[in-house]
C-alpha cells in the first residue's frame, strides 16, 4: 500500500492527470448541454444507449455517458493510464532507481497497475457523479424506465448505475493491462499505448465480421455492451456473467506475462 500511495500522490502533480479526468467530466456535461439547448429531442433509440431518454429523466446521463465513452474515449484514456507508469519512468531515467530500491519486481509492476486502475475509477466517479447531478439539476430524477418496459425506483436504478461501472471498470482493466505488458517490453510510454489502441481497434473491427465469430466468446471486446443487460427486468445475468469471466481471464493473463517478463528486466536498460 505505501508504494501505490507514492504512485498516486506522484500523479497528482502531473499536468496531464487533470487533464485527463477534466476531459471525462466534460463528456457528461456536454451531453446535458446540448439536450438542454436543442430544438428537438432524439428519438426513441438515436444515439449512444439510453441517450433517448435523458429529456425525460437525468439520471440517465451518467449511463448515455459511460455508454459513449466505452467505445473509445475510456480504452484510449486506460490505454495511456497503463502505459506510462513503467514506461515512464524509463523515460525519465528513474526506472534503475526504482528497481535497485529493497522492493520485489511483483511491488514495483502492481503499484504501477494499482495507481493506473486508481486513475481509472476516479475518472469514471467524476463522469458518474458528474452526470448525475448536471442531469438532475436540468432534467430532473425520476423512476427509471427499464428496457423491459417496467419501472424501477430511483435508489434501484442508481444501484443498477454503479453495478454497470463495475462491469465497465472490468473491461478496461483489461486495456489497463495490456498497456502495461507492452510497457515491460519497451521504454516508451506512448508506443505502449498506441500498441493497446492498436489492438483494441483490431479487435473491435475482427468482432464485427461473422466469420470471425469462433473468436468473438474470448475477447474481452466483444463484451462491450454487456452492462446494457443490467437494465432488463429481470436482470439478464448470463451475458455479464461471461463478459466478466472473460474480463477477469484476460486481466489474469495479461499480468502474470507482465510479470514475466519484468522479473527478468534487466536493471541497466
Amino acid at each position: 500500500m505505501g508504494s501505490l500511495g507514492r504512485e498516486f500522490t506522484k500523479i497528482l502533480y502531473q499536468r496531464r492527470t487533470y487533464v485527463g479526468w477534466a476531459g471525462l467530466l466534460a463528456v457528461p456535461l456536454l451531453i446535458v448541454l446540448a439536450l438542454d439547448l436543442a430544438s428537438s429531442k432524439p428519438a426513441p433509440g438515436e444515439g449512444p444507449p439510453f441517450f433517448s431518454a435523458i429529456a425525460n429523466n437525468g439520471v440517465f446521463v451518467p449511463l448515455a455517458a459511460i455508454g459513449a465513452l466505452s467505445f473509445f474515449l475510456f480504452p484510449l484514456v486506460a490505454s495511456m493510464a497503463g502505459a506510462f507508469p513503467l514506461a515512464g519512468e524509463a523515460e525519465q531515467g528513474t526506472m534503475k532507481t526504482w528497481m535497485s530500491r529493497p522492493l520485489s519486481r511483483a511491488t514495483i509492476l502492481f503499484s504501477k497497475w494499482g495507481v493506473a486502475v486508481l486513475y481509472i475509477v476516479v475518472g469514471m466517479l467524476l463522469v458518474g457523479l458528474g452526470g448525475l447531478l448536471a442531469g438532475w439539476l436540468v432534467f430532473g430524477a425520476h423512476p427509471l424506465l427499464t428496457l423491459s418496459g417496467t419501472t424501477i425506483g430511483i435508489a434501484a436504478g442508481l444501484g443498477r448505475i454503479v453495478m454497470a461501472n463495475v462491469v465497465i471498470l472490468a473491461a478496461l482493466l483489461c486495456m489497463v493491462s495490456l498497456a502495461l505488458l507492452v510497457s515491460t517490453l519497451t521504454n516508451s510510454s506512448l508506443t505502449a499505448a498506441i500498441s493497446a489502441m492498436v489492438v483494441f481497434v483490431v479487435l473491435t473491427i475482427l468482432n464485427g465480421f461473422s466469420y470471425f465469430d469462433f473468436m468473438k466468446p474470448y475477447t474481452f471486446t466483444s463484451y462491450d455492451m454487456a452492462f446494457v443487460n443490467l437494465f432488463r427486468d429481470p436482470i439478464y445475468w448470463h451475458p455479464i456473467r461471461n463478459a466478466l469471466l472473460v474480463y477477469g481471464a484476460t486481466v489474469a493473463g495479461l499480468l502474470l506475462a507482465s510479470w514475466l517478463i519484468f522479473r527478468r528486466k534487466d536493471i541497466l536498460t
